[in-house]
């Protein structure tokens, strides 16, 4: 299992700036992180406009900023200390959000209830910029670059930079069944030790509204490290799964050999493109955040061209407001540039509209469940941060781990907000199953 560094990102101006100090590791390392190690230079001018719109945002917050121990903003509530405002408000002055995020991983901002400040910040969302700003949005947000389309060449190099980090360092925060993906509990607050059995309850549902058994032909697209694919096959079932990963492919490939399951399950390094069999079920758990919005049509055309007639396709998928995705769906953010390059989160409109357009599905069936996945990425983001020790002997730094932290908590905090669902989905194909 190797380990990857994450790719450094974006070019530092030419001239001497001062690098940011990190609050965990006391220096950025520029070769790793030139963008984050190196606040943008902007203009005074620049500067006091992001100062002035964030400012105007915060000061109607139900948060508690702290600006370098000078003054305070905001109408109380979660506390945000701002160590360093020029460096702050210049990285939002250049680069948005993208900015915001950079400056948390290089330790010039903090707070000690992390996703509390997030979750005001995530349901505030479509007001903290003026409105005249957000209908000039496409002249001064940043676009999606190119590379990062999901092409089938621009897929695989897109996954691999997320999932091929390491094997160990998922390991370090995901149950034993390795699921990365929304479990399903039976109550909250959900414990550590009640994560694998709702991840084996999330799979089963899945399985369950599929009718995957004993003889059915199932399809499933996105392997994850396997964990569906073997409670598919111990039912009886003959999977054929799917994956852009190596790293979670080998590890598969592996854990179906040891459960005595590799005659029934094929795991195959292959985009969904270019699967060309026939099932009676496909599943996919999450993975058409990674599609792309122009690539949805093919998605699901692709999903309907595999059904058997009779056949059911069970999937689940986050989802965000349609009038939030529209807004933001050519932009890039830090999200993008930092963790998930190339994908964006549909809405339930955009699904089914989708669906309805391109192919001869049928929904049957949605189930939405946002506060589970609140619950998943809280118990992530906790075991994360009781192993950084382990992190760090992987061979990632203190940056890494921030950029972790802020990521497992924005996505944690979207789903206390509302900002964020996710749903289970039913989609059946008209005939008669074999």
């Amino acid at each position: 299992m190797s380990t990857v560094h994450p790719p450094t990102a974006g070019t530092a101006l030419p001239g001497p700036r001062t690098p940011a100090p990190n609050a965990s590791a006391g220096q950025v390392d520029a070769a790793r992180w030139p963008d984050v190690a190196i606040p943008p230079r902007v203009s005074r001018a620049r500067r006091a406009l992001a100062a002035a719109v964030v400012g105007r945002a915060l000061d109607r917050l139900p948060l508690r900023v702290r600006y370098a121990g000078t003054r305070t903003a905001g109408l109380g509530g979660p506390l945000v200390e701002i160590h360093r405002p020029d460096a702050f408000h210049d990285r939002i002055g250049a680069h948005g959000l993208i900015g915001f995020g950079e400056s948390y991983m290089a330790g010039e901002w903090d707070a000690p209830d992390l996703v509390g400040a997030l979750t005001v910040l995530a349901a505030h969302a479509g007001d903290l910029i003026p409105a005249p700003l957000q209908r000039l949005r496409r002249l001064w947000a940043p676009r999606h670059p190119a590379a990062m389309r999901n092409t089938p060449d621009g897929a695989r190099s897109n996954i691999s930079s997320h999932y091929d980090l390491s094997n160990d360092l998922f390991a370090l925060f995901l149950d034993e069944t390795l699921s990365y993906s929304s479990a399903v509990f039976l109550g909250f607050p959900a414990r550590p030790e009640s994560l694998a059995a709702a991840q084996h309850r999330k799979i089963d549902r899945l399985l369950d509204l599929a009718e995957v058994r004993a003889g059915t032909r199932l399809l499933e697209i996105g392997t994850g490290w396997g964990e569906l694919a073997l409670r598919a096959a111990a039912r009886g079932a003959d999977v054929t799964t799917l994956t852009l990963s190596a790293e979670q492919r080998e590890l598969a490939l592996a854990r179906a050999r040891e459960a005595g399951l590799a005659d029934r399950i094929r795991v195959e390094l292959r985009d969904y493109r270019e699967e060309r069999g026939t099932y009676d079920a496909v599943v996919s758990v999450e993975m058409i955040e990674a599609v792309g919005a122009e690539f949805w049509p093919v998605y699901f055309r692709t999903l309907d061209a595999r059904l058997a007639p009779g056949g059911r396709a069970a999937l689940q998928a986050i989802t965000m407001p349609h009038e939030r995705m529209e807004a933001a769906r050519d932009t890039h953010t830090w999200i993008h540039k930092y963790v998930f390059p190339g994908g964006i989160i549909p809405s339930t409109d955009a699904i089914e509209a989708t669906v309805r357009d391109h192919t001869a599905l049928r929904p049957a069936r949605r189930d939405a469940y946002g506060p589970h996945y609140a619950e998943t990425l809280r118990l992530w983001r906790e075991a994360f941060t009781a192993r950084a020790a382990e992190v760090d002997a992987l061979g990632f730094d203190a940056t890494f781990r921030r950029l972790w932290t802020f990521y497992l908590a924005y996505s944690e905090a979207g789903f206390r907000a509302g900002y964020l669902d996710v749903q289970q989905y039913l989609f059946t194909k008209e005939g008669t199953a074999r």
